[in-house]
């Protein structure tokens, strides 16, 4: 599959390449049919997102996983997770104490498909989209279209998008209260689209809750976010799994962190390393490169430079993904 290109880079598929493309990847088991775990055309992988994204430990995972299991796959994994942003357009008035409002994804969509020409997206939203108030129509309605514009506008370009569902909120840290609740039903008709639009959904909302709220029986004070929102690593991890599952991964089912996928290969927790390095360096930068109206976050280094380290940093991992597992 080619990389993707905007109206800006003066390049687009035609318009029976763009369906044949969409049909495919519109069957629920392509993706596990094909060469695991992608088709082998597919190299570069966006992920796109609010805070929880952007924070980025479930993508590592994916990525050392895949590293480690899948030695002669070269991906390139891009994070462009945004902190606060939603697909929805909604803002609470007071939001960061008032400082600035949300951020939207439809202010820098454009750019980032330009600069990343991804070949497969993964797109995470919903947490935010609430605005952490109870179910409400309106809000929802907002939730939905934004969500359908997403999904339309990546498909038009001939890219496969899969959604994930919204992590879980916890409303014993939480202050939130029922906003569980509509992440329930933001979450429930994201998985409805598998039948009703044939759009590819990986639920990560339902598993979590249902970790949350079993180990809650056994532990009241468990949790999976301290603040209710933001994953832990193994929140993190959960999350992974599921992707990784979705994509026809086996035997991760009771796999409780990462670790334990990579302790067979000799160089796994190196590779898990050298993987969040690199993850760190490169969303900043992609952040930066691609542009957006979040106020306070970190400057990336300059596009070339970020991608010098990272490079550095591939070929040792180059090394230690040619080791056997054992």
């Amino acid at each position: 599959m080619k990389s993707v290109h905007t109206k800006a880079s003066k390049l687009c598929y035609s318009p029976f390449l763009r369906t044949a493309v969409f049909l495919f990847f519109l069957q629920s088991s392509a993706i596990a049919r094909g060469p695991k775990p992608f088709p082998k055309k597919i190299h570069r992988i966006v992920f796109i997102g609010n805070s929880i994204t952007y924070g980025g430990q479930y993508i590592t995972d994916i990525e050392a996983y895949l590293i480690a299991h899948y030695p002669k796959r070269h991906f390139e994994f891009i994070n462009v997770g945004l902190p606060s942003e939603t697909v929805s357009g909604l803002s609470e008035p007071d939001h960061a104490g008032g400082r600035f409002p949300r951020p939207n994804l439809r202010e820098r969509l454009e750019r980032v498909l330009a600069q990343t020409k991804p070949d497969f997206v993964f797109a995470s939203y919903g947490m935010n989209d609430g605005i952490y108030l109870p179910l409400e129509e309106e809000r929802f309605r907002r939730f939905r279209e934004g969500i359908t514009w997403l999904h339309n506008r990546i498909v038009q370009l001939g890219v496969p998008i899969v959604h994930l569902t919204p992590p879980v909120y916890d409303e014993l840290n939480g202050k939130n209260v029922g906003y569980a609740a509509v992440l329930d039903v933001y979450s429930e008709w994201l998985l409805s689209q598998r039948k009703q639009a044939k759009w590819e959904v990986a639920d990560v909302h339902f598993p979590m809750k249902r970790y949350l709220e079993e180990h809650r029986r056994l532990q009241p004070d468990f949790a999976l976010a301290k603040d209710g929102v933001h994953p832990g690593d193994l929140g993190h991890w959960l999350m992974a799994k599921q992707v990784l599952i979705y994509l026809g991964e086996k035997n991760l089912e009771n796999i409780e962190d990462v670790k334990a996928t990579l302790a067979d290969h000799p160089n796994g927790e190196a590779i898990l390393k050298l993987v969040a390095e690199r993850q760190q360096l490169m969303k900043d930068a992609w952040l930066t490169s691609t542009g957006h109206q979040r106020p306070e976050m970190k400057v990336g280094m300059p596009m070339e430079e970020a991608r010098t380290k990272a490079a550095e940093i591939e070929k040792q991992l180059s090394v230690l993904r040619k080791e056997k597992r054992q």
